[in-house]
């Protein structure tokens, strides 16, 4: 949800209107510079490293030192007398510090800042801990379950909620007194409150109010954000390398389109589906042409193949991933600074950028340099929280172009159809689109490895290690668990010996949040378990083997964007009817280069969820902040 939408006349429900009216003004005299408390400053640019040789990629990673000690012992003692899993002493000293087992002997609901707790798990280990003094209106456990639900929201995208709905999430997880909590936690500095307007509301005193709340992590995130994309903005005319292209260097008319206006400014956006990559390709093409040092980065390596082939004999150079990027074992390097030496950047699947991991690329990217965002505003956004690219676009505060080159076939013409809300049949002569009804959810699983394993190699000639299985969930009968224990039985059975895994399984191994690296098992040695991801060298510690390695024959629709595979069967049993989005399925089927197969169990959902629910809302700032910021200018 944009923070821009019309929100609720007067005060929230149930909470005292004078009360709103002070904390409104307050905010409002912020805004306006009258107040003494500053408003929330991005945080300071990290220290620049000096410039140094390109790194080249360590072809395995390092493993984690584990905490040991006395912080972790303390920890572990506290956790055991409250009845808590002794495992998360690691995670309580890594979050908490060195006086975990102290802190949390004192605050026991602390316990909820650590992975995969619940409010209840963690009242249990209060009571235990507290005895008779445990009560539910403690002050400590209103302030843990306010940063709980924050930190819950972050996952689902929100980098903030309004007033009211934190108060009723909180009323749910009996909280009595829901409207005092949150005031508290607003005087202690545990939440940033801002004040929202109305699209197109009177700059008045009367103009109604939306508060939002939000943990200062992801407040500062977006205010940092919005700083970068303004000032590249500002900096340009005065600091960017002139070019001049001409309309001739371009291969089409949306590519001409995107040069010319990548060449006037310091910040642009650009939209359309799979066939338009082609665009920034020739932008970043014709810009080294004229001696500009410009790259061209993609959100996964296989997305970063695609681009270096329509980039030609340059590819190699100019493509990069983000993360390489950032880390610097890709692309440029970096400058005294620890800006990246480069004249224009164009990033493509923007809309996959959360809003951490697009402050740090805005702001490593120097005064003067030509910034383009791409991506296709019809796929999911980004597991992390933020809609970055969905904001940028709302906020109309740079130059944007709209491809008009369509995707091409049937599957082109089917997904171009999702993403107005239409689903249509359409001609496949070549078997490229194929529906195969489904009665239920073993049914599903059933046909979904005939597909894989006999018929799709068999009638469209693309082997089984290169279709893709995507799917809602990983829980369910024919989620991401139940099929990868089909497809292995039939494409690599075993033992499973290493952790669940054999020699040859296709797996998934996730570093971290948003990130998912396909791959397959090597082998296993005393370090842990060996992958090749995509080309490179893995090992993966064995304590992590369990929560960040998965089998990879059938993914999410998260874990597949950004990356594109000859064939694709897109599995809908009839228990993800509820979850579909226009969204979620147009990023599904479009991952399909030539052949998309679709095992079908929820019937009319399916056209329903395409023409009526086009996407989950998040609750976000950057559109209201980059207007502020841009207000005038």
């Amino acid at each position: 949800m944009s923070t821009d939408r019309t929100p609720a006349e007067g005060a929230h429900p149930g909470q005292p209107s004078q009360e709103l009216a002070r904390l409104a003004e307050a905010v409002r005299a912020i805004e306006r510079g009258e107040g003494t408390a500053p408003r929330a400053q991005p945080p300071a640019p990290p220290e620049r490293p000096a410039p140094a040789e390109r790194p080249a990629p360590a072809p395995e990673p390092v493993r984690p030192v584990a905490l040991s000690g006395e912080p972790v012992e303390a920890a572990r003692q506290v956790l055991g007398r409250g009845g808590a899993p002794e495992a998360l002493a690691e995670p309580a000293v890594e979050r908490l510090g060195e006086r975990a087992g102290e802190l949390l002997a004192e605050d026991p609901w602390l316990v909820l800042s650590l992975p995969a707790v619940r409010v209840d798990q963690a009242d249990g280990f209060a009571r235990t801990l507290l005895g008779a003094s445990c009560r539910p209106d403690d002050e400590r456990r209103g302030r843990a379950v306010v940063g709980w639900l924050l930190e819950r929201a972050a996952e689902a995208g929100h980098t903030a909620l309004e007033w009211s709905v934190l108060a009723t999430a909180l009323q749910k997880q009996s909280v009595a007194d829901a409207d005092a909590t949150l005031r508290k936690a607003v005087e202690d500095g545990q939440l940033m409150v801002f004040h929202d307007e109305q699209e197109g509301a009177a700059p008045d005193d009367e103009a109604p109010v939306t508060l939002l709340l939000g943990l200062d992590r992801y407040a500062l995130a977006e205010e940092s954000l919005a700083d970068g994309l303004v000032r590249l903005l500002n900096t340009f005319e005065t600091a960017a390398t002139p070019w001049e292209p001409s309309e001739a260097e371009a291969p089409s008319p949306s590519a001409a389109q995107l040069i010319l206006a990548a060449a006037g400014s310091g910040l642009t956006a650009h939209t359309g589906g799979e066939a338009a990559r082609a665009e920034p390709a020739a932008l970043v093409a014709a810009a080294r042409a004229a001696g500009l040092r410009a790259y061209a980065a993609a959100h996964t390596e296989n997305g970063r193949r695609r681009l270096a082939e329509l980039l030609g004999a340059d590819g190699e150079q100019a493509a990069l991933t983000v993360d390489g990027l950032l880390s610097g074992g890709e692309g440029p390097g970096r400058g005294a600074d620890g800006a990246l030496e480069l004249d224009l950047l164009a990033v493509l699947d923007a809309p996959q950028l959360d809003v951490e991991r697009a402050a740090t690329l805005v702001e490593s990217v120097p005064d003067g340099a030509r910034l383009v965002l791409s991506g296709d505003p019809g796929v999911l956004w980004s597991a992390g929280p933020g809609r970055v690219f969905a904001d940028l676009l709302a906020a109309k505060v740079c130059p944007q172009v709209a491809s008009r080159t369509p995707d091409p076939g049937p599957i082109g013409e089917l997904v171009s159809g999702i993403g107005v809300g239409e689903f249509a049949a359409v001609e496949a002569p070549e078997k490229e689109v194929v529906v195969v009804p489904v009665r239920d959810a073993g049914e599903a699983v059933h046909r979904t490895v005939q597909l894989v394993a006999d018929s799709v190699p068999r009638a469209i000639g693309v082997p089984a290690e290169r279709t893709q299985v995507i799917t809602p969930g990983h829980g369910g009968a024919a989620g991401t668990r139940a099929l990868n224990a089909a497809l292995k039985e039939r494409l690599n059975p075993g033992p499973g010996r290493y952790a669940g895994f054999d020699p040859g399984d296709r797996v998934v191994y996730v570093p971290g949040p948003g990130r998912a690296l396909p791959g397959t098992v090597v082998s296993a040695e005393a370090a842990g378990l060996r992958l090749d991801c995509e080309g490179g060298p893995v090992v993966v510690p064995r304590e992590q083997v369990a929560t960040a390695v998965r089998h990879g024959w059938a993914v999410t629709a998260h874990q597949a964007v950004g990356a594109r595979w000859p064939a694709v069967v897109v599995v809908l049993p009839g228990d993800a009817a509820a979850t579909l989005t226009r969204q979620w399925v147009y990023s599904a089927f479009s991952r399909a280069e030539r052949h998309l197969s679709v095992v079908q169990g929820v019937d009319q959902a399916l056209p329903r969820a395409v023409a009526e629910v086009p996407a989950k809302d998040r609750t976000t700032r950057l559109r209201t902040v980059l207007r502020e910021q841009t207000a005038g200018g």
